[in-house]
């Protein structure tokens, strides 16, 4: 059953590759993509990707629920099968907003981020493993899960957020706003850097176990399975014949992960710096040409209405249901936990984002901006308070 669920995630991956290829031709066959709206009629080469796009996400669906049947629990209790089911909700939000816009630019530029984060969640363990005592409650499940469709669905705001930007941006001088394009841009190739250089290294079969002392004095073991820029503290090299740490951090930080996110910078930069070579423009500019038709208006309507649906969900997921699991599991509502503050910090910030736009009249760039920096914190949360901050969460 784990294999057959494996086999669903592989197959979905597929489907969404080969539909991105189908939304190009669909954009390049169909100049002017000014009819991108409700009423548009889309051509052969649209209607194809939008069907391997939802057989791809029912094959998703199939993923859940053999791995669902496997495990005997929900598959979101590690960062694997969240980030999955992050993946999940993001292309059911998609095709929630194409069927309300019909949107194809939009699909071209959803599916690439959700592949990078199918494959990002796949670098981590797929292993199932027995729930420890506080992940042994249904509300854990219905908490995990809400929050993840709400995240889903304000993600289709950063995609239309960003592709405003690209559109209205003048790329062909630098600013501020290219600066911080450009930033946008070399987040999203960090992400693709880490699975570049775990990739490598896993080809390579690289393993290096290093011994520690934790915090409360007791000896542990870490698995590098990229070489150690940074290493725990007090630690004792176990492999043979594998880099030692130039960096010791401590105890309350959990210096494997740090170590992974350094490489996917630097990995990224390294890729960030070919692309400008090579091309000698910005990223940004770049993909100017597929989007330069795009209604804008639209794109704003999207990115507006994306909040609108998702900022409730969120809100179930990430303060209601989350406090009523904490209260079952630790007996308490709140203890400004990092995972607890981020996801009060990201609440806040929609909160504000519907403020500013209904009552100040935030609309089109600011509104897009918005919606791109609302994006940027929750893959904070999801990537830097996972991996390197200590906290009730850190199991996941």
């Amino acid at each position: 059953m784990v294999e057959l669920s494996s086999n669903f995630l592989f197959a979905s991956f597929i489907l969404y590759l080969v539909a991105i290829l189908f939304f190009g031709g669909a954009i390049k066959q169909k100049k002017g993509m000014e009819g991108d709206h409700q009423n548009a009629n889309i051509n052969r080469w649209g209607k194809i990707g939008i069907f391997l796009t939802i057989v791809g996400f029912i094959s998703q669906l199939g993923y859940f629920v053999t791995r669902w049947i496997a495990s005997g629990h929900a598959p979101v209790s590690n960062l694997f099968e969240f980030i999955t089911f992050f993946s999940i909700m993001f292309v059911a939000g998609y095709i929630i907003i194409f069927f309300l816009y019909r949107s194809i630019v939009l699909g071209l530029f959803t599916l690439p981020i959700v592949l990078i984060i199918i494959a990002y969640g796949s670098m981590f363990s797929k292993d199932i493993t027995p729930l420890i005592p506080a992940l042994q409650s249904h509300w854990l499940f219905i908490h995990v899960m809400t929050v993840a469709a709400g995240e889903g669905i304000l993600a289709i705001s950063f995609v239309a957020g960003l592709i405003y930007l690209i559109k209205n941006i003048d790329q062909t001088k630098k600013s501020k706003k290219t600066t911080w394009l450009e930033v946008v841009m070399f987040g999203i190739i960090s992400l693709f850097g880490f699975i570049v250089i775990s990739a490598i290294f896993s080809l390579a079969n690289y393993t290096a176990s290093f011994d520690w002392i934790n915090k409360d004095g007791v000896q542990e073991n870490y698995e590098y399975h990229l070489p150690a820029l940074v290493g725990p503290n007090e630690w004792t090299l176990v492999t043979e014949n594998r880099m030692e740490p130039l960096i010791e951090l401590p105890s309350a930080i959990n210096a494997l992960k740090t170590n992974t996110v350094i490489w996917s910078f630097l990995t990224g930069g390294l890729l960030y710096i070919l692309i400008r070579l090579l091309t000698k423009k910005r990223i940004g500019q770049l993909f100017k040409p597929l989007v330069k038709k795009m209604n804008s208006d639209l794109l704003d309507e999207i990115s507006y209405r994306s909040v609108l649906i998702g900022f409730p969900v969120f809100t179930l997921g990430g303060l209601v249901f989350a406090m009523i699991w904490a209260q079952i599991a630790w007996t308490r509502f709140w203890a400004w936990d990092p995972k607890e503050v981020w996801a009060l910090v990201t609440w806040l910030f929609y909160a504000a984002f519907l403020h500013l736009r209904l009552s100040r009249g935030w609309h089109h760039e600011k509104s897009a901006w918005l919606g791109v920096i609302g994006f940027v914190i929750i893959m904070f949360n999801l990537v830097f308070v996972n991996l390197i901050i200590a906290g009730l969460h850190s199991y996941a």
